[in-house]
């Protein structure tokens, strides 16, 4: 991974490490209001606290991967958008003239290409990807911070929400490495002349034969640089998030 940077930087400079940049602020402006309104709203009218005032951690998980899932699904192009723009990088090494310049001609190239399906093409991984890692981001937060205040003397406080950070991000990196490896072996298989995969069926064929040939750990292939991603996003994310709640006067999360 580190390798990857630093050949990165000196073929193309430092730069280059933020290629894509708008499109992932758009997709995550999106991706994470949508989940946290949802997760919120099936919290407080859906799958709500027990009579006595407990939350349990089933419904917590049912509510964040439903949240997540419904999220990424919205937020998929910008998704794709920001991976094409990435890849642009690759093209100029080889020499060729990019295809697109800008997070609005990626749109529309996507979209003359494929129309409104082509906007959403590989949204399915995505999906489960999201949904796996909101299983592990939102309802560890959400439980874990219950339980810092339940049990120990902590206020609702930057260390409160700073150790459930913490617990976030290494959940959601464990729920959601097993999702990367599968996606990422399915988008790299080789394909026939109709665009088949010549490997694996679909994901859970993948997800099948990975675990018969390799082992239920070959799974987490990559764990490191996803908890090195997820753990700061996840740290960042929370803790600007309870300080904004504060700031606007709104109840804490």
């Amino acid at each position: 991974m580190v390798k990857t940077a630093l050949g990165i930087v000196k073929e193309e400079g430092l730069f280059k490490l933020w290629q894509g940049i708008l499109p992932a602020i758009y997709r995550h402006s999106i991706y994470s209001g949508i989940r946290i309104v949802i997760y919120e709203y099936l919290k407080e009218n859906v799958l709500t606290k027990e009579k006595d005032g407990t939350f349990p951690l089933w419904k917590s998980a049912v509510n964040g991967c439903t949240a997540g899932a419904i999220g990424q699904f919205i937020a998929s192009p910008a998704d794709l958008v920001k991976v094409q723009i990435q890849m642009e990088g690759k093209r100029r090494l080889l020499g060729k003239p990019p295809r697109i310049k800008t997070a609005n001609a990626a749109f529309a190239k996507i979209y003359k290409e494929g129309g409104i399906r082509g906007l959403w093409k590989g949204a399915v991984p995505n999906v489960n990807r999201a949904a796996l890692v909101n299983l592990g981001d939102l309802s560890t937060y959400d439980y874990a911070k219950r339980a810092i205040l339940n049990n120990t003397s902590l206020p609702d406080s930057h260390l409160c929400h700073f150790l459930s950070s913490v617990c976030a991000g290494f959940v959601a990196s464990v729920m959601g490495t097993p999702a990367d490896v599968i996606k990422t072996r399915i988008m790299n298989q080789p394909t026939d002349e109709k665009g088949n995969g010549l490997l694996y069926k679909n994901s859970l064929d993948c997800l099948t034969k990975t675990v018969k040939n390799e082992g239920l750990f070959a799974l987490y292939k990559g764990f490191l640089p996803v908890w090195i991603r997820l753990a700061p996003w996840s740290l960042t994310f929370w803790m600007t998030f309870e300080q904004i709640r504060y700031v606007i006067g709104a109840t804490s999360f």
